[in-house]
């Protein structure tokens, strides 16, 4: 697979979820970033290749790589005990297909610390170049775990003594700002068309939700819900 672009081929090398077989670069780009990431290359045995812009071109996808590709395997994905510990901030999210909206979820995530994101088992590696670009580069840092069964990766969170709360409106629902959202913590975020599964949701004992400011009765996206429930949970645990 081909990554494009400076913040991407970066975080493919620093975030060591991939092998990275080889860089392609212009060889008039010398910008001080891209010095660091041959540095870095080098130190791992990457060779670099240059290449006329031409023939970047012809390799890349999209016309944002700014003269630097990076070809690589496909991504690593953890296992679900390497997300687990008293300082622990999962997201279990459901029903993000898009590559994009997902990425943006990704960066939000991992910049209000969250330690591990479980998603539905799929094949994913159609859309990891486009799901790095949009997360400018999270996904290759934020631990994340396929499950191919939700409720029973639940169970073990819990067991292991996380707070599980979903993002829905319910009867028992509390605004956000009301729930305990102290580490250890998982938050179950579900898209906007179909929300969460009946399983996801039997296994999870609260609800919580976003007040709106008027009787606009249409669900936030997933990454907008995103970004106000991490972030309260940044709020709570300073």
């Amino acid at each position: 697979m081909i990554i494009e672009g400076n913040v991407s081929v970066k975080a493919a090398l620093l975030g060591n979820r991939r092998e990275v077989i080889r860089l392609i670069g212009d060889p008039k780009k010398k910008d001080r970033d891209t010095a660091f990431i041959y540095r870095r290359a080098e130190e791992r045995n990457i060779p670099v290749e240059f290449m006329e812009r031409v023939q970047i071109d012809a390799l890349a996808k999209g016309h944002t790589h700014g003269g630097l590709l990076a070809e690589c395997g496909n991504r690593q994905y953890q296992e679900l005990d390497a997300c687990l510990g008293k300082d622990a901030f999962l997201c279990l999210l459901e029903g993000v297909e898009d590559p994009y909206n997902l990425g943006y979820v990704i960066r939000t995530l991992y910049s209000a610390g969250c330690t591990g994101l479980i998603l539905r088992k799929r094949d994913w590696s159609a859309a990891e170049s486009t799901i790095l670009r949009a997360s400018a580069g999270a996904f290759e840092y934020l631990n994340i775990v396929l499950s191919d069964d939700m409720s029973a990766s639940l169970r073990q969170i819990r067991e292991s003594g996380v707070s599980c709360f979903a993002a829905m409106r319910s009867d028992r629902a509390v605004p956000y700002t009301e729930a305990p959202l102290k580490k250890p913590v998982l938050l179950a975020i579900g898209g906007e068309m179909r929300g969460l599964s009946s399983g996801v949701r039997k296994e999870i004992d609260t609800d919580i939700y976003i007040p709106y400011a008027n009787d606009f009765r249409n669900a936030l996206n997933a990454a907008a819900a995103a970004a106000v429930l991490a972030y309260e949970v940044v709020r709570q645990n300073p």
